[in-house]
């Protein structure tokens, strides 16, 4: 649907209504599709033109028979923006990384399932679209998620593993097709995932993003008012940098979301045969010794063992192994996490929605 709508050109710009973030709330019951434009103000002249090419354009590139006359609604950006998302989960909480491979999935669903394990209410939104592997992580990957009206409007309800509730989109597609999406395809995922889904009330509202900086980001921070940032990191000098950078992101001033801290995992190794060894294979404590030079606080060491990589593909997050020593690293990081958390509230102003011109 959305590739159908990207043929809709905004008159006097150059980029589609896609691209411009304007299409939000699609729906579809057999042959019929619906979903909202945003407009900046009610009385854009365009309205009428716009809407008429999205018509034309999904029966064309569509299906000539889909059913869509009727089902556009339009509203207005501030009408938007006034309408508060997710007004009952108390904290949101970013879990991010600079670069692939640091374990930064593996550590946002041991850290939620954590956390509800403390007694708290807790979600888990995967927002890594081209890679999502929390489905397989929580033992959910053939589940699928059901949509239900909630006060007139059709809401995702997400679905709930180990005490968690969550949302992915390796939910909606097929496990083995590789997702190519350009942006503002992804970010109208995530925006669903935020702003049409049916979460309830929660205590901690964790988001696992992608690796690096992208839109995805940049969608999050302009959607909802992010609690405070995750960081998670290897003691590998070329992790650090690009940690750096995800540090800098966050703290910079058009972002300016707290970073709670950071996690140093694959910190060493230890092998089940001499779980009082440690080979520090990737490098000694450089996690450490970035969060000292930013003043942030380490929340969390996390040690290689091999019974993670298992507890992964088999969809038995390894904080479960009670007695452990790396579910005991998980349980400390949860508790370290929802201590800076607690500080923040207490110390810092709610984080406001960002409002980004040009980046």
């Amino acid at each position: 649907m959305l590739a159908a709508l990207q043929k809709v050109q905004y008159p006097g710009k150059d980029r589609n209504i896609v691209e411009l973030g304007l299409i939000s709330d699609i729906w579809s019951e057999d042959q019929k599709l619906g979903f909202t434009i945003v407009f900046d103000r009610s009385n854009d002249p365009v309205i009428s033109s716009v809407r008429k090419a999205c018509v034309k354009a999904l029966k064309k590139y569509l299906d000539p028979k889909v059913e869509v006359e009727g089902n556009i609604e339009i509203k207005a950006r501030q009408v938007i923006e006034s309408r508060q998302i997710l007004p009952d989960v108390e904290n949101i909480i970013a879990v991010a990384s600079g670069k692939g491979g640091v374990g930064k999935s593996t550590v946002a669903v041991n850290l939620a399932v954590a956390t509800a394990r403390a007694g708290y209410r807790v979600g888990l939104i995967d927002a890594d679209i081209y890679g999502p592997s929390i489905p397989k992580m929580l033992k959910a990957e053939n589940r699928r998620p059901s949509v239900e009206l909630v006060d007139g409007k059709e809401m995702i309800i997400p679905l709930e593993s180990y005490g968690v509730k969550l949302l992915s989109i390796g939910f909606f597609v097929d496990p083995e097709d590789a997702l190519v999406w350009r942006g503002p395809m992804a970010t109208n995922a995530l925006r669903q995932f935020m702003s049409q889904t049916s979460w309830g009330e929660l205590d901690f509202l964790f988001i696992d993003l992608p690796p690096g900086t992208s839109d995805i980001h940049l969608t999050m921070v302009q959607e909802v008012p992010v609690t405070g940032v995750v960081i998670v990191t290897t003691p590998q000098q070329v992790a650090l940098a690009d940690a750096l950078k995800g540090i800098n992101m966050f703290r910079g001033d058009k972002i300016n979301v707290p970073v709670l801290g950071l996690v140093e995992n694959m910190a060493w190794f230890t092998p089940a045969e001499l779980p009082e060894n440690r080979y520090y294979i990737f490098g000694n404590g450089g996690g450490i010794k970035l969060a000292e030079k930013l003043k942030v606080p380490v929340l969390g060491q996390i040690p290689i063992v091999e019974s993670i990589c298992e507890g992964g593909d088999e969809g038995k997050p390894e904080v479960l192994n009670e007695g452990s020593a790396v579910a005991k690293a998980f349980e400390e990081l949860a508790g370290n996490m929802i201590r800076e958390t607690k500080r923040r509230n207490a110390e810092l102003p709610p984080t406001r929605i960002v409002e980004i011109k040009k980046m």
